[in-house]
């Protein structure tokens, strides 16, 4: 089993920053990916951004692209996500995942953190 834990969320407004943070623990593995994901009142859970564990691979949503970026810290068993230039349409409750790589299947996840941003 994988626990993630994310903290950092908040209220902001528009042009803010804010970064996230995602504790990893339990049998996190070299082969995982991690990934942030996010869902807004009404709307279904999307996709944001994701790293590898073992590798510098990061892919993100056409819509956060140039604004957040994805890091993590191995040592720490810990994945951020730096986010600047934050606008309303950012605001929802923001998800850590984790995955193997050889999966499809997001198999663990966090119990969220609301961000908020003001026009």
């Amino acid at each position: 089993q994988v626990q993630l834990v994310e903290s950092g969320g908040g209220s902001v407004q528009a042009g803010a920053s804010l970064r996230l943070s995602c504790a990893a623990s339990g049998r996190t593995e070299s082969t995982f990916v991690m990934g942030w994901f996010r869902q807004a009142p009404g709307k279904e859970r999307e996709f944001v951004a994701s790293i590898w564990w073992s590798h510098v691979i990061t892919d993100y949503a056409a819509s956060v692209k140039g604004r957040f970026t994805i890091t993590k810290d191995n040592a720490k068993n810990t994945v951020y996500l730096q986010m600047n230039s934050l606008k309303p349409e950012d605001t929802a409750n923001y998800y850590c995942a984790a995955r193997r790589v050889v999966s499809g299947q997001w198999d663990y996840w966090g119990q969220g953190t609301q961000v908020t941003v003001s026009s």
